[in-house]
């Protein structure tokens, strides 16, 4: 039986996006748990590794990028008690704590840099992939008569954004 493009195009989304099992999905679009696998093969082997997509999608969502929140977020309430103790301590002498308060800006300065370069959403694939559900869903409420062109247009361009982002 031959498959449609957009019944691939809704087993690839369903398992990079909502991320479900080859065994749900091929109940949800009427294809067997094996033809999931086999396309899902047959497109690494193109290059687009829906596992890649899968993790890329996964990290722009909530995931790591609470992960990523919640360090900055217990980084700053340090960084603010820290700076507090240090401004305080009238024991100590102003230039060492210039050099403290100095040295824990660095830090904070660091700390905000390297949770933007490990923040997915900040990726480049990562903004990628966002902005095309983006459209996707734009499509699908504002212009539904043009669904069928644009999954497959999507399709091997989703192939071709996988394999230069890679590069």
């Amino acid at each position: 039986m031959a498959h449609t493009k957009e019944q691939k195009a809704s087993a690839r989304n369903l398992y990079v996006n909502a991320r479900q099992s080859a065994t749900v999905i091929a109940v949800t679009i009427g294809v067997s748990p094996a033809t999931i696998r086999r396309w899902k093969s047959d497109s690494k082997v193109s290059g687009d590794d829906w596992d890649l997509a899968r993790a890329a999608s996964s990290m722009i969502g909530e995931g790591f990028d609470s992960v990523v929140g919640e360090a900055v977020d217990h980084f700053v309430v340090m960084f603010q008690s820290t700076m507090s103790s240090i401004k305080d301590n009238k024991e100590m002498a102003a230039p060492d704590r210039v050099k403290l308060m100095a040295s824990l800006t660095d830090s904070f300065s660091k700390m905000m840099t390297s949770a933007g370069k490990s923040s997915p959403s900040l990726s480049k694939l990562g903004i990628a992939t966002d902005v095309l559900k983006l459209l996707a869903d734009y499509i699908r409420e504002k212009f539904p008569q043009h669904s069928s062109a644009f999954l497959e247009i999507i399709e091997p361009f989703a192939e071709k954004l996988a394999q230069d982002f890679r590069q």
